[in-house]
């Protein structure tokens, strides 16, 4: 019978996926396993006004670092929320926030933390949003180094 032992759930904080949040703790609290709550902040992309700091569009006295600061500051505060409110009090939690792309740092991530599953939810995108935005869900898929269990979103 396959043990788990660590299990890691990504959130973005959307509904899809506190839904795979859901069935992380339901599988996490079945095995008995410790729940590892990630959220990935995304870097700011700053290279169009570095390059070209005299042009209109350039953003004067624009604080760049204090702002990816503030952002992991919130996103640091709405994860404990989430693992507060919507993980059981019985289950050992984790809580990781990192920056970078979420599909290859939540695969690292799970590397690192020895994940036996990750538990993620699919957006279910679509057509050009999908082709534009791509599936961070895909990509976990391809490169995780432990079993995937994906979670499909609430249909709209």
């Amino acid at each position: 019978m396959i043990r788990y032992k660590r299990i890691l759930c990504p959130t973005d904080f959307s509904a899809p996926s506190y839904k795979a949040l859901k069935t992380a703790n339901d599988l996490a609290l079945h095995f008995s396993a410790e729940l590892i709550l990630v959220h990935v902040v995304a870097p700011l992309p700053v290279a169009s006004a570095a390059s070209f700091p005299d042009s209109p569009g350039a953003a004067r006295g624009f604080d760049i670092a204090a702002y990816q600061e503030e952002l992991e500051r919130a996103a640091r505060k709405k994860l404990k929320e989430v693992a507060s409110r919507r993980v059981p009090k019985k289950l050992k939690v984790r809580v990781v926030l990192e920056e970078g792309n979420a599909a290859d740092e939540i695969a690292r991530i799970a590397k690192r933390r020895k994940a036996d599953l990750i538990v993620i939810a699919t957006h279910g995108e679509t057509g050009f949003r999908h082709l534009i935005f791509g599936s961070v869900a895909e990509r976990v898929v391809r490169h995780a180094p432990c079993s995937v269990l994906t979670v499909l979103a609430p249909r709209k």
